[in-house]
């Protein structure tokens, strides 16, 4: 996910609350997880097993091995670390553009491999990845109050930092606007992260039935022939699918992300069938490529 919005706009919060609505994680991911924190020393002695989905946060400095791992001893990194849990990157452009297109291979395979000339190390990296950037340098673009300072070749240098491929391979992009006074001085109660929780948690549930006997945990990892048969949508939205897919020249990377968020919206309503709203509400969270 990519939350692309002004400063303060609670891009960063958002991301930190994430997981409290995941999902527990199962015994065979703790000690997925378990074991690469093992092998960085990490484990701290009254906590054997790791239970708790990681959250890690590097900085926009980071170099390529910090982030993807390697070193002359392989070693995991940043994307290992935060297997079975939740990659935050702040700032997203600010981050050195080799360093995340080194991403693009993990975020494909759920796994980072480490070649030296006297050994070859895979370790695991089925990530969460979460970002956040502001819309412009000077983070004020089409925003209501203060008044942006960019040209237009500014911000597309700006947002050509991060490449279109890298794009292609997020779910979902999220416009957050600056959040007004009466939503920052309402004391009315809204929906807690618990409850959140266990809507997630009943549609992962239907997932776990969905690909019983398969080494597939959730929707994020469907292969191809699975997408065909759990992914189909009703009439009308295949008729809409087509249409925004031809208006906006998608990718056919594009084009499978969406019936896989859509699917996912179909399981949180405890839908079995992919309808007209689900597509529509998953083209909605494509922001990037309804600009282009």
């Amino acid at each position: 996910m990519l939350m692309i919005g002004p400063p303060g706009s609670g891009k960063t919060m958002l991301a930190r609350r994430i997981p409290s609505i995941l999902p527990p994680m199962l015994f065979e991911e703790a000690i997925e997880t378990t074991k690469v924190y093992s092998v960085m020393g990490l484990l701290e002695r009254d906590h054997a097993l790791i239970s708790s989905r990681p959250f890690r946060s590097p900085h926009h400095t980071i170099s390529d091995v910090g982030l993807i791992g390697g070193s002359n001893t392989p070693k995991p990194g940043e994307v290992s670390l935060s297997h079975n849990g939740v990659l935050f990157l702040d700032e997203l452009p600010e981050f050195k553009q080799h360093v995340l297109e080194v991403l693009r291979q993990p975020m494909e395979d759920g796994r980072v491999t480490i070649s030296r000339a006297l050994s070859s190390v895979t370790y695991p990296s089925r990530i969460m990845l979460v970002a956040a950037m502001n819309p412009c340098p000077c983070g004020y673009l089409s925003d209501p109050i203060h008044q942006c300072s960019c040209t237009p070749l500014m911000i597309h240098r700006y947002r050509s930092r991060v490449s279109g491929p890298l794009l292609d391979r997020i779910d979902i992009h999220i416009e957050v606007p600056a959040v007004k006074y009466r939503d920052l001085a309402d004391r009315g109660e809204s929906e807690s992260s618990a409850a959140i929780a266990a809507r997630v948690s009943r549609s992962r549930e239907v997932q776990k039935e969905r690909f019983l006997g398969t080494r597939v945990r959730s929707n994020a990892q469907m292969t191809a022939r699975m997408i065909r048969k759990f992914c189909e949508p009703d009439e009308a939205g295949s008729r809409m699918l087509e249409v925004v897919t031809d208006r906006l020249g998608l990718s056919a990377r594009s084009y499978t992300r969406i019936l896989k968020v859509a699917r996912t919206i179909a399981d949180l309503e405890g839908a079995e069938t992919i309808r007209e709203h689900h597509i529509s509400e998953a083209i909605q969270y494509r922001s990037l490529d309804r600009k282009t």
